[in-house]
């Protein structure tokens, strides 16, 4: 038996809940630039479906699912639920199940000013990474509905790619 998830090739999507799928749609195509690919319409179910599949209220109704293609990166799963058991704040970065998306910019400084210029809740000013990121900055930011985004940018490369035999994903970087 494999010691790793056999047959493991990479990201297929990221899949994530908004209060507001056409708020959501908006941010995505008008300021990230994500292309809409498909939707999916409601799902519902009598049985414990819900909660043996998805771990949520088995009463827990989806509305709608929108798919999207972003860059020459990943895929994103975009949810509409009515919870059964209403909805829960959401996560900071500090809590468990915290999380962000980042999105990889060739030029920090204009993607930061075109957030800015959109009124994008931009947080703070971008920050250059230390250590084996040197080479890096990031910036975070927040979508309508509060989901913390990540700019990262490092178009020389960062400290551990000089003696690293494996690199992390780059877009201007084949996959190895």
């Amino acid at each position: 038996m494999s010691a790793t998830l056999p047959g493991m090739r990479g990201v297929d999507h990221f899949g994530f809940t908004v209060p507001d799928l056409d708020e959501a749609e908006r941010f995505l195509v008008d300021i990230l630039g994500a292309v809409p690919i498909y939707v999916l319409g409601a799902k519902r179910a009598e049985d414990e479906w819900m909660t043996t599949q998805l771990g949520v209220h088995p009463r827990t109704v989806i509305r709608e699912i929108r798919f999207y293609r972003l860059g020459s990166g990943t895929n994103l799963e975009v949810f509409s639920y009515d919870a059964a058991d209403g909805q829960h704040p959401q996560p900071r970065n500090s809590d468990i199940g915290g999380h962000h998306l980042a999105l990889y910019v060739d030029d920090m400084d204009e993607a930061e000013a075109f957030l800015r210029a959109k009124g994008v809740e931009v947080m703070g000013a971008p920050v250059a990474s230390a250590g084996a990121s040197a080479g890096q900055r990031w910036l975070y930011f927040r979508s309508p509905w509060g989901m913390q985004f990540e700019l990262v940018s490092f178009p020389d490369g960062k400290a551990y790619e000089a003696d690293a035999p494996v690199k992390l994903w780059h877009p201007a970087r084949p996959a190895e």
